[in-house]
């Protein structure tokens, strides 16, 4: 469970930590006294959007921080487990956005992405928000609704998947069919630009090395003639290099018998000596190899004009050949297939059947829940004066199918306007839908494995015995699991093991949110002030303590 929320510069909050309890816990304050800023922060650090409006102004950044309990979520502590993240000491979830708008997480103190808050949220908190029966009137909230209570997401991403393979097979069978003529002359004209590049049998590395040995044979008659100076200079005659070379280093070697420091010297002019004589042998064997072959130069001339005009015709670079010679040959290869349209339809066939046992399977689980979810939320709603009213999950055809499945969800209302069942949006009225809205998540929670439920005013619109029966079906939720209500209404608030109270004050021409935790008598006074207003009597007061004993017999 959610064991303690801290939040610095989020919107309204200046410095907060709030520490929270097991069963349900009410949000309760004026309105705009940002009962809503807590759920939003928490959602922040849940991984949902943020941007710098959400900065209280004058700072620099805003932080969130959640800590858990993974004592009742086996599901998130084995996605840490998975993620080599520790567990001992629980879950830390830390959510920074700067005014940049750039936002920085953390998983117990490691880097983390948004998309790793989102995974571990989901088996934590399910937050239910003030406008969520607004999204029921919406076919595909339904259905993911529906999806999400029979734990069908991820058959229905399997299905969503095998659709496109399906399409995407039916368009290349169907390209084929229609376009058999324009592949073949394609296939015909690649064909021809692969043959001359076959027989041209270019390589890369070539060249690099025709370019090369072009350079020697062209120069042939040059190298000669310098090889054949420079060793006339440094080994022929008397006044060649190495014979004076020769003539310094014994002079030298004579007088190093008197000083040592010409022995150094000599020394130097020894290896010099040595090394001029390696010189002069490489240069003989160079000689010795070297010769004028105007018939070799020929042949590399033509060569390299063969890869020239085939570099021209194709308009690419000599040595980008071999790689458009490839190419062709992966798109014959395309076309090959392409053409086939015997293995097109084959392939069609198989993804078809793949996607029409998925979907079916996904049917099937439709189906089963559907009829559990009618039966529940009728049960419910004939507890929120909805008497006479039964809901209905229709599952109407989709001839063919499509990404979602074999059938539309629609949700559907009988007994409230007339015996037949009509889509929901056609039939409720606005506080019908509201209240209709409240069996469906009082319904989907129970079934939900996450420990902590968050209910941001989902009551709006309810009143009276109605309001009654929402607190101590919230109630009995907090017995099973941790569940947190922001409300209004005195009936819902009395109904809760503990309750939080939020106000505004005005700190430094700084408007700010400030919660506190209420003690017996503060509930008292907070729910009398729920009940009467301002004026606040003896009798509203002995009103609220009614309530609040009637409220909680079992404790």
């Amino acid at each position: 469970m959610l064991c303690r929320l801290t939040i610095h510069d989020f919107v309204l909050v200046d410095r907060l930590e709030l520490d929270l309890q097991a069963g349900f816990g009410t949000l309760t304050g004026e309105t705009g006294a940002g009962k809503s800023i807590l759920v939003d922060a928490l959602a922040f650090a849940l991984g949902e959007r943020a941007d710098s409006g959400l900065i209280r102004s004058g700072c620099e950044r805003a932080e969130v921080t959640a800590e858990f309990d993974l004592a009742g979520a086996p599901d998130a502590a084995a996605w840490l487990l998975a993620h080599d993240l520790d567990t001992q000491a629980g879950l830390l979830l830390r959510r920074v956005v700067d005014r940049s708008g750039r936002s920085r997480a953390y998983l117990n103190g490691s880097p983390a992405t948004v998309q790793q808050l989102r995974e571990v949220a989901e088996s934590l908190v399910d937050i239910h928000g003030q406008h969520a029966h607004q999204s029921l009137l919406r076919s595909d909230a339904q259905r993911a609704l529906l999806d999400g209570h029979a734990r069908l997401e991820s058959l229905q991403v399997e299905v969503s998947a095998a659709w496109r393979s399906w399409q995407k097979a039916r368009a290349a069978l169907a390209a084929a069919s229609d376009g058999a003529e324009a592949l073949a002359r394609e296939s015909e004209q690649i064909e021809w630009q692969v043959r001359e590049l076959q027989t041209l049998a270019f390589c890369r590395d070539e060249w690099a090395l025709l370019n090369q040995e072009h350079r020697r044979l062209a120069h042939a008659a040059s190298l000669v003639d310098g090889v054949q100076f420079a060793l006339q200079e440094l080994a022929a005659g008397d006044a060649a290099c190495d014979a004076r070379l020769a003539a310094v280093s014994h002079r030298l070697g004579d007088l190093s018998d008197y000083d040592q420091a010409i022995a150094e010297v000599a020394a130097l002019v020894q290896s010099a000596q040595a090394e001029l004589g390696e010189a002069v042998s490489a240069l003989r064997r160079y000689g010795d190899r070297i010769d004028l072959d105007p018939r070799r130069l020929g042949e590399v001339e033509r060569r390299l004009d063969a890869v020239l005009s085939c570099a021209r015709k194709f308009r690419c670079a000599p040595e980008d050949l071999p790689d458009l010679l490839q190419r062709w040959l992966d798109r014959l290869a395309v076309l090959g297939q392409a053409a086939d349209t015997d293995a097109l339809a084959a392939r069609t066939a198989a993804t078809r059947a793949t996607y029409e046992e998925l979907a079916g399977r996904l049917s099937a689980g439709r189906q089963a829940a559907a009829r559990q979810l009618g039966s529940e939320v009728s049960e419910v709603m004939q507890q929120l004066a909805l008497g006479g009213g039964r809901f209905e999950v229709a599952l109407l055809a989709v001839e063919g199918g499509n990404a979602n499945g074999f059938e539309q969800v629609e949700f559907r209302i009988a007994g409230l306007a007339g015996s037949e069942a009509r889509a929901l949006a056609r039939v409720a009225s606005g506080g019908e839908i509201s209240r209709i809205s409240l069996a469906i998540q009082v319904v989907t929670s129970q079934a939900a494995a996450v420990p902590t439920l968050i209910f941001d005013e989902v009551d709006v619109g309810i009143g009276g015995s109605v309001a009654e029966v929402v607190g101590r079906l919230l109630r009995e939720l907090g017995n099973q699991r941790q569940v947190l209500c922001v409300t209004h209404l005195p009936q819902v608030a009395a109904r809760a093991h503990w309750q939080w109270q939020v106000s505004k004050e005005l700190a430094r021409e700084q408007l700010r949110s400030r919660v506190v935790s209420l003690d017996d008598e503060a509930r008292v006074e907070e729910i009398a002030r729920m009940l009467g207003g301002i004026d606040i009597t003896a009798v509203t007061r002995q009103h609220a303590r009614e309530m609040l004993a009637m409220s909680t017999p079992e404790g």
